[in-house]
C-alpha cells in the first residue's frame, strides 16, 4: 500500500504540469511533503501528513505579524512560522 501512494504521487507529478498545480502555502509542496513522509515513515504517517495538508493548505488563511515576524494562520487555526511558509506567499503579503 505504501508503494501505491508513492506511485499515485509520481503519476500526479508526471501528468500535471507545475504551472497547472495549485500553489502550496508551505515551502515544501504538499505532494513532496507527503511523498517524503510516506517514503521515510510509512503509509500511515504519509496518510496523516496528507490529511493534515488537506486541512491546512487552502485559500482560507491569514498572515499576521507576531513579534514583527510573519505567521500564517490556517483555516483550522494552526499557526505556521515564517520558515514553513512559501516564499511567494510571503512576498505577496509584504508588497
Amino acid at each position: 500500500m505504501k508503494q501505491f501512494l508513492l506511485i499515485i504521487i509520481k503519476i500526479y507529478w508526471l501528468t500535471i504540469p507545475k504551472s497547472s498545480r495549485r500553489r502550496c502555502l508551505f515551502q515544501e509542496s504538499c505532494s513532496n511533503h507527503v511523498y517524503r513522509i510516506t517514503k521515510n515513515e510509512g503509509l500511515i504517517s504519509g496518510l496523516k501528513a496528507l490529511r493534515f495538508r488537506i486541512r491546512n493548505c487552502n485559500s482560507n488563511y491569514a498572515i499576521i505579524k507576531i513579534d514583527n515576524k510573519p505567521v500564517l494562520i490556517s483555516s483550522s487555526n494552526k499557526l505556521f512560522d515564517e520558515s514553513e511558509i512559501n516564499y511567494s506567499i510571503l512576498n505577496q503579503v509584504s508588497k
